[in-house]
């Protein structure tokens, strides 16, 4: 579950799970053109800690580049008749505000697919090496995620981000990979702000890898990403029949669970050793940017294609939620699914939360700078010692 309306965790709370040195990095999957790009971009400052992650990176980069020719020659033929698949729906959202619940309660629906851990971590060559890899590299990965006890694995449902960036779309999860070399603003985030050939480079990469999914499973495709919160508009027209489900949760909370994020991501995943002093001013431009391209976005949506929710109702009540995300949408079926939330509904009753503490300073500056936000969604600021 996420994180509990909170800022900062009391002593008693756990730190980030320990992630073993021979798990597998988003990095892995890269193939050599994407990578070695990458750290070219940074002019291949890699922390002399990280000489040893990044040369493992390297050789697999190779592998991935080998095994995306073959898969391509594989599967030609079903890429180029790939069955038709309904619209995607997609699930926006600033990081840690619910999307992924709301992610994992959609696949409680047997019409739906979404894309797992494999899939966006290869997505060059998944087709043909999912069923064999994933059985041999089933022990790399750890049973939770490393910012939150949140399950992990290779068949858990995953953002479609990672499988864009390790395609050589422009992202911002780049920035996870070298966050000393990259600026405190978020790049690829608005899509609008880019080039029209690197737009174009971005639609291509998405389109490709909707279309290896359909190959894989033909069902609708629910897409979960934080950063296409900022991309409604460019989704909106690439897939007229699509539908978007916006959840919104108190920023009190959501900042300081997102720096605990990416100080676990760069911990974790990074390439270098990043002391953080930049991710305060990242995190708080990142929020400004998305939510200003989300509200310039949603206005040419009418109601039947985008429906908000927030996350304290859907933690209080996900079944009722859920019935209206179904009816708003015109999604269908809900009394065929009615049961399976009935029944995750009553496991997430188990679940325990944290106790924390707020840190006065964050909570001033989250008064000042996500001021539009809480007024919109009448969210308020805690009380504080």
């Amino acid at each position: 579950m996420p994180d509990s309306p909170t800022t900062a965790p009391r002593a008693a709370a756990r730190d980030f799970h320990a992630y073993p040195w021979w798990s597998p990095r988003f990095w892995h999957g890269m193939p050599a053109g994407v990578w070695f790009g990458l750290v070219r971009e940074h002019g291949g400052r890699i922390g002399l800690t990280k000489l040893g992650l990044a040369a493992t990176v390297s050789a697999m980069s190779g592998f991935n580049s080998l095994l995306g020719a073959l898969s391509d020659a594989r599967f030609r033929r079903q890429l180029r008749d790939r069955p038709s698949t309904p619209a995607p729906l997609f699930i926006v959202g600033h990081w840690r505000s619910g999307t992924t619940l709301l992610h994992e309660l959609a696949m409680l629906d047997e019409r739906f697919c979404c894309p797992n851990t494999y899939e966006c971590f290869a997505p060059g060559h998944f087709l043909l090496t999912e069923d064999t890899l994933t059985r041999a590299l089933s022990w790399m990965i750890p049973s939770k995620r490393p910012m939150d006890d949140v399950a992990a694995g290779w068949d858990r449902p995953q953002e479609d981000e990672f499988a864009l960036m390790n395609m050589g779309a422009p992202s911002c999860y780049r920035r996870i990979a070298f966050p000393a070399t990259s600026p405190d603003r978020p790049e690829a985030l608005d899509l609008t702000r880019l080039p029209p050939e690197e737009i174009d480079r971005w639609k291509r990469a998405l389109r490709r890898f909707l279309g290896m999914l359909a190959v894989r499973d033909p069902r609708r495709p629910v897409l979960k990403s934080p950063p296409h919160t900022a991309r409604v508009g460019v989704l909106a027209e690439m897939f007229p029949e699509s539908r978007f489900l916006h959840v919104v949760r108190d920023p009190f909370v959501v900042i300081p669970s997102t720096l605990r994020l990416w100080r676990s991501l760069h911990d974790v995943q990074s390439l270098q050793v990043d002391r953080g002093e930049a991710l305060e001013s990242y995190v708080f431009a990142a929020f400004e940017e998305m939510h200003r391209a989300f509200e310039r976005d949603r206005a040419a949506l009418g109601p039947d294609r985008l429906f908000e929710v927030r996350y304290e109702r859907l933690v209080a009540d996900p079944v009722a939620t859920m019935e209206e995300v179904y009816e708003r949408l015109g999604l269908g079926g809900f009394d065929r699914v009615r049961p399976a939330l009935v029944r995750q509904a009553e496991s997430m009753r188990r679940y325990r939360t944290n106790t924390y503490r707020h840190d006065p300073r964050l909570v001033a500056e989250i008064s000042a700078r996500c001021r539009g936000f809480l007024d919109r969604h009448g969210y308020a600021a805690p009380a504080v010692d």
